[in-house]
């Protein structure tokens, strides 16, 4: 094999772990909003006079959650 298809070949793996870094990263947020919405439906339920509050949390939780998404997304790109 010669030089150039070597270099070709770590330059095209090195393109496809980024995105399956980003795949992976973006597993947990993934779950984490699931989590943050599933349990607020639950406490509204339960506590509906509490529903101003919990709406606020849950939304809240929701951005802190989407950071991290977005962070997976950019990382890959500022460490190359």
């Amino acid at each position: 094999m010669s030089a150039e298809l070597v270099n070709l070949a770590a330059v095209d793996i090195k393109g496809n772990l980024g995105a399956v870094a980003y795949g992976l990263a973006a597993i947990g947020p993934g779950v984490g909003i699931g989590v943050v919405f599933g349990h607020s439906i639950e406490a509204m339920a339960r506590q509906p006079e509490a529903m101003g509050i919990i709406r606020t949390n849950m939304f809240l939780g929701f951005a802190l959650c989407e950071v991290l998404a977005l962070l997976g997304l950019v990382v890959p790109f500022i460490f190359k």
